[in-house]
């Protein structure tokens, strides 16, 4: 399979994901759900840490090598997805969907992006 989005381009989606996970609760309109508001702060605090990690252009202090980045991505995506039955605020629509949205991102991005390392 093909996978259309390069390193770089990978490198700066992850710096906007971060920004936008943080934000989420209240652009999507949930901020009054505490697990999952928490949860977004973590992820995306979490998604910047190791994106500035990571040995690639875009990284910092270039430790983490490309690959354990993507596999990072696919996890937490995972992670992302389950999270509003694990911490019980499926009920919640806004919650849940913005959950589902931004899970099915991250593992899509890290599926798409070609794993080649600096």
């Amino acid at each position: 399979m093909k996978k259309p989005i390069s390193r770089k381009m990978h490198g700066g989606a992850d710096y906007a994901y971060a920004a936008l996970a943080a934000v989420l609760p209240e652009l999507a309109g949930f901020e009054e759900e505490e697990k999952a508001k928490l949860l977004c702060r973590i992820i995306g605090c979490g998604t910047l840490t190791y994106t500035l990690f990571t040995r690639a252009e875009w990284g910092l202090f270039k430790l983490i090598p490309f690959k354990a980045h993507l596999i990072t991505d696919f996890t937490a995506g995972i992670f992302t997805l389950g999270a509003p039955w694990l911490f019980n605020f499926s009920q919640n629509k806004k919650a849940r969907n913005a959950f589902l949205a931004i899970g099915l991102t991250s593992v899509v991005a890290s599926i798409l992006t070609k794993a080649e390392e600096m």
